[in-house]
């Protein structure tokens, strides 16, 4: 319950009707209990092998009405996705899907590296990051809650993907800072920008907040700038998908700035209003051009992206 889930969700979309949040706060909050329990900690945690097993369960338990898992995870997830089929049409629950399985394959990838006790470089993890942290099945619910359906040759423009991609980076990168303080308390740093930056440069944690906070910039500054170019001649559909992901930034910060799971560990912290929290006057890391280091995201800084 400290996630306060349906404020984050209703953040991203708050144009949605009420019956199509509820089912997208249900999947969030089903998301951080999942991560919590089979991915983050937890006896999976560390155990490839057996995490893989588990998802290739509950990614079926996401596709297949009729699967019947063992896992009460996959259980719970299954029900919330046919909540999805029962308002959305069937290409935006197979994106969702798709989306999932993504984010499944990403958890791997860094319970992999945490089994051998192997720490990613900088390009490695941005990539891995982008698919871990869960933010292609939240973006994916965009077109769930709106009931809005961007159409393929839209959707799939490369620009748009790299405006996609781009947007969960940065909500990526504010989270890794937003949950420094319980992931220390807990001893749940051996993968996150700050370990992965102090690891391949040999600097301390403070220098390495402030490298991740000026890539994090430069990846918003060069959203902002492909936003621009791609927003005038965007139709409704396809309008109303990147002011989500607009929306999903914002939301995300505001949030995690507020929220009992960052700011106390799941104790409730005292009432904030969003007009309490503060803004830096200007990006930290105004450098054009692709991040140093990191030519997996590169393409991100394309000249012809349209």
């Amino acid at each position: 319950m400290a996630t306060h889930s349906a404020d984050f969700y209703a953040r991203f979309t708050p144009v949605a009707d009420d019956d199509r949040l509820l089912a997208a706060a249900l999947w969030v909050y089903w998301g951080f209990a999942f991560d919590d329990a089979r991915c983050d900690s937890g006896p999976l945690s560390s155990r490839p092998a057996q995490f893989n097993a588990l998802a290739g369960e509950v990614q079926r338990a996401c596709e297949s009405a009729s699967a019947v898992p063992d896992d009460r995870y996959a259980r719970a997830l299954q029900d919330i996705v046919r909540r999805f089929r029962s308002f959305a049409e069937p290409t935006q629950v197979a994106r969702f899907q798709h989306a999932h399985r993504t984010w499944l394959s990403g958890v791997a990838w860094q319970i992999g590296n945490r089994a051998l006790g192997r720490m990613p470089g900088l390009d490695e993890f941005l990539t891995m990051r982008l698919q871990a942290a869960g933010g292609h099945p939240t973006y994916a619910m965009l077109e769930l809650s709106t009931g809005v359906e961007v159409p393929d040759r839209e959707m799939y423009r490369p620009a748009v993907q790299a405006l996609s991609e781009m947007a969960i980076m940065v909500a990526s990168l504010d989270n890794d800072r937003h949950s420094l303080h319980k992931e220390l308390a807990r001893g749940h740093t051996d993968q996150n920008v700050y370990t992965v930056l102090m690891a391949e440069r040999g600097i301390g944690l403070q220098q390495a907040v402030g490298e991740a906070s000026g890539l994090r910039d430069r990846v918003l500054l060069r959203f902002l700038e492909l936003y621009d170019r791609v927003r005038p001649t965007a139709g409704h559909e396809l309008s109303t998908y990147l002011q989500g992901l607009r929306y999903g930034m914002r939301g995300n910060n505001e949030w995690g700035m507020r929220v009992p799971r960052y700011l106390s560990q799941g104790r409730w912290p005292d009432s904030m209003e969003d007009l309490a929290l503060t803004y830096a006057e200007e990006p930290s890391d105004t450098r054009p051009g692709p991040v140093e280091g990191a030519p997996g995201i590169a393409w991100w800084w394309d000249a012809d992206l349209r």
